[in-house]
């Protein structure tokens, strides 16, 4: 397992002085990014290949929310590799060695020239190292279903700050959206994302919504048009 330590600083608490949902996402990102500079294949190596790695899709159990000051350790490992797809896992865990956040994640990798998916080779995998074994979760659907009856809430236009090296909007940000799209005051417990297309600068993300049962929330990211960029799926605590 790839590991940082950091602490959580005020910037990234919300009202009541715990790390966000966002905060959580950049941690792992940021742990699978360092982990990849550490080997030599991060984000230069990709740019210089031409190549990107993509999120297709989250699960991420929240535990304990983390509080402002503490200290933790984020890790990530692959564990698996096939097709166009890398399979990788993260953990949020504190000085006691307990899990507060734990998180299996689907990529694939992304040729900027042929603008489509390829295959995952030996060259791309041989850096990380043997594959441990995949944290279970739990049974997840490999795609989030969309209710019937969704009710339209209010339109996001995409600006810089919602923006990453790629020029789409980051993953974390299109979580940030669907969390800000639910009833406020619930605590989240496990988050789910389906990503189906990048949104751009400029681009209006209007969030559809459905509260199942058990309070939990199907939020559809969509366009005006009806594309859909990414589904995101909420389970508050009951």
């Amino acid at each position: 397992m790839y590991t940082f330590d950091s602490r959580v600083r005020y910037s990234e608490t919300d009202e009541e002085g715990r790390l966000t949902v966002t905060g959580i996402i950049n941690y792992m990102q940021d742990c699978s990014t360092f982990h990849s500079e550490d080997v030599g294949v991060g984000v230069g190596y990709l740019g210089e290949h031409r190549r990107i790695w993509l999120l297709s899709s989250w699960q991420i159990v929240i535990d304990r929310y983390p509080r402002l000051g503490e200290r933790l350790t984020v890790g990530t490992w692959h564990n698996d590799f096939k097709g166009i797809y890398g399979y990788r896992n993260f953990v949020l865990r504190d000085l006691g060695g307990n899990d507060c956040v734990r998180a299996a994640s689907v990529w694939f990798l992304y040729d900027l020239e042929k603008e489509q998916p390829i295959r995952v080779t030996s060259a791309d995998t041989d850096p990380y190292g043997e594959p441990e074994p995949r944290l279970d979760l739990g049974k997840a659907p490999r795609k989030i279903p969309v209710p019937e009856h969704l009710e339209a809430v209010e339109p996001v236009v995409v600006a810089r700050h919602h923006l990453d090296t790629n020029h789409h909007v980051n993953n974390a940000q299109y979580v940030e959206i669907a969390r800000e799209a639910v009833p406020a005051g619930i605590t989240i417990r496990e988050i789910r994302a389906d990503y189906k297309k990048a949104a751009l600068l400029g681009d209006v993300i209007v969030p559809r919504v459905a509260c199942g049962e058990d309070k939990c929330y199907t939020v559809v990211l969509g366009s005006e048009t009806g594309e859909i960029y990414a589904v995101v799926w909420l389970r508050a605590e009951a």
